[in-house]
């Protein structure tokens, strides 16, 4: 068997597929055993004990040299990525060169070290606020970005002088051990490693080992396991979870704009996104002329191998999950939700993870569709005659991680920008963020310091309060 990927030299491995055609094993990686993980951590402090004298603006040029490499190879990144997570090549892409441009902003934060001007509090003194580097932090991956996921951790992680041990998904870690075999040109020995290991063995270190963090995205479920293992070594946790995320449409001069924002933000990566909209809350004036948009739009979507340019929705990444999608999906139709469009996967899992774009109407608020994350391409509409009814539905959910209205008024929008419920907040776009905004939830779709943008250094420098006398 010959395989595109070769990593690691465990005993036990672990391979991958193609998820468009199963049948095409993409990559082979070695597995790492509890005492090959501690050897690796030890790498990881003595390397981050060297890096942490590097003066910050000489992290920021070699953060930056690196950041050039990553985009020259985006084309290389972009294909590990579509062959292993299943998503069009041009989404991968695009996935590549928006984690360069987070990264940079970065870049900068590496000479500034979240420096706080503070006045003298006694005659005789100076009062500063100090920042330094953490150490060592685990950092752990999601399947549904493999290259934008681990850039975001890595790229503020090495800003702020501290070290990196990567656990990638078990589906999609390709595209992180290219990152890590661009990174070795520019760091010491050590500095970024990749570790594949379990569940099991991942959460043994985080509660016993020499970390001095735990970056995690994923679900509410692992993310509560995380939680517990860093409070057992009483580090801080960055936790990145789920959303069952919300779009309220209320009223707009360009219906057929409004619902083109929607439709991206809810079906891009098939809508394997945390920050997927999968709820379409509209004023019931407006439902009958949305939905008909909403589904002729979708029904025109062509489902396909992320490979093909001419593709609209690539296939879900692995079998377990469009498994779930499927029962989810059809327990939702159960419950008496109305398929517009869409409602079943295409074919057979031997012939890829496809899963056809669905619309949903007739949706309750506290039915599966309205509150379960299914994180597919299926979109639930729910309709309503007062904003109050609108806000309500938006907030009454588990989550807390994103929402966009779709509104002329200045009322409502101000409304919206105080009670929404939510770590990010959109208003007349879809749920895109922006390369130096915090990103981040509530409620149960994150816990700890955003990751990317000016607040990121909380996670990645600890604080210290320091007195000079003289």
């Amino acid at each position: 068997m010959t395989y595109r990927y070769e990593f690691g030299s465990g005993a036990e491995a672990y391979e991958t597929v193609n998820p468009a055609n199963p049948s095409e094993k993409i990559g082979r990686y070695g597995m790492m055993s509890s005492d090959e993980l501690a050897r690796t951590l030890g790498h990881a402090n003595t390397a981050q004990a060297e890096w942490a004298k590097v003066p910050g603006l000489e992290r920021a040029q070699r953060l930056n040299a690196f950041i050039d490499a990553v985009e020259a190879r985006a084309d290389e990144l972009a294909t590990a990525g579509t062959l292993e997570q299943g998503k069009l090549f041009r989404e991968s892409r695009g996935e590549t060169m928006k984690s360069c441009a987070e990264g940079r902003f970065s870049v900068g934060e590496a000479a500034r070290m979240g420096a706080m001007a503070i006045a003298n509090g006694r005659a005789g003194f100076s009062n500063q606020i100090l920042r330094r580097p953490r150490g060592v932090i685990f950092c752990i991956s999601p399947w549904n970005f493999p290259i934008s996921t681990p850039m975001r951790k890595i790229c503020p992680a090495l800003a702020f002088g501290n070290a990196v041990v990567m656990k990638p998904s078990q589906f999609t870690p390709g595209a992180t051990f290219l990152l890590a075999e661009i990174a070795a040109e520019f760091f010491c020995e050590n500095l970024i490693q990749v570790a594949m290991v379990s569940g099991r063995v991942a959460s043994k270190a985080i509660a016993t080992s020499d970390i001095h963090g735990v970056s995690f995205t994923g679900s509410v479920p692992t993310g509560k396991l995380v939680y517990a293992a860093a409070a057992q070594n009483l580090i801080p946790a960055q936790l990145e979870l789920g959303g069952k995320n919300g779009a309220i449409l209320n009223d707009s001069d360009d219906l057929e704009g409004a619902i083109s924002q929607i439709l991206g933000a809810a079906f891009m990566t098939s809508g394997q996104r945390c920050t997927a909209i999968s709820r379409v809350i509209v004023h019931k004036d407006l439902a009958k002329d949305a939905k008909d948009i909403l589904v002729a739009r979708t029904a025109a979507m062509k489902v396909g191998p992320g490979t093909e340019e001419t593709s609209d929705i690539g296939p879900l990444c692995n079998r377990p999950h469009w498994q779930d999608v499927c029962d989810v999906t059809a327990k939702a139709i159960a419950e008496g939700a109305k398929p517009l469009t869409g409602g079943s996967a295409p074919g057979a899992a031997e012939d890829g993870f496809f899963y056809s774009p669905t619309i949903l109407d007739e949706v309750e608020h506290g039915s599966i569709a309205g509150q379960h994350e299914i994180f597919g391409p299926v979109l639930s509409v729910l309709e309503y005659e007062t904003f109050d009814q609108a806000m309500e539905m938006l907030n009454g959910t588990e989550f807390g991680l994103t929402s966009a209205l779709f509104s002329n008024r200045n009322d409502l929008i101000q409304r919206f920008l105080t009670e929404s419920q939510n770590g990010m907040i959109h208003v007349n776009h879809g749920t895109i963020p922006d390369n130096n905004m915090p990103f981040g939830g509530i409620k149960h779709s994150g816990v700890g310091a955003y990751s990317v943008g000016p607040t990121a250094v909380n996670f990645y420098t600890s604080e210290h309060s320091a007195y000079v006398a003289w």
